[in-house]
């Protein structure tokens, strides 16, 4: 048995609206959030120029919104980690690292796309 509430387009707008919201939260609340969608803004024009085709361009974009998404999932960890109690718990500092780890993780992947795109096409003889 589902939960109870809105079904069909009445529950994907719904759904569309509290996407809305966690935006704005991240905005106003996360300044990580704040710098990687920055850097994420300015690196997207850059993807175009470096890219040899499309397929380099989904992958040079694609690190950059992998990061918003793991960021978001790390904020949103914090803010429940933190909605629970401001004293030091165990379990709770190792899922605050773990979030942490995530967003380092996909800044790497970055990293390491980026590099190998450029090392590919304007370093490989």
């Amino acid at each position: 048995m589902g939960k109870p509430g809105a079904t069909g387009l009445r529950r994907i707008i719904n759904a569309a609206g509290y996407s809305v919201k966690g935006f704005k939260a991240a905005l106003k609340y996360e300044s990580a959030f704040r710098q990687e969608l920055a850097l994420a803004l300015v690196l997207t024009p850059t993807a175009f120029w470096l890219s040899a085709d499309i397929v380099q361009t989904i992958l040079l974009l694609g690190s950059l919104i992998l990061v918003l998404m793991v960021e978001l999932l790390n904020s949103a960890i914090e803010a429940v980690v933190d909605r629970i109690g401001n004293d030091h718990h165990v379990l709770a500092g190792r899922a605050k690292d773990m979030g942490s780890a995530a967003v380092f993780v996909s800044v790497m992947n970055v990293c390491l796309v980026w590099g190998l795109i450029i090392f590919q096409n304007y370093f490989k003889s």
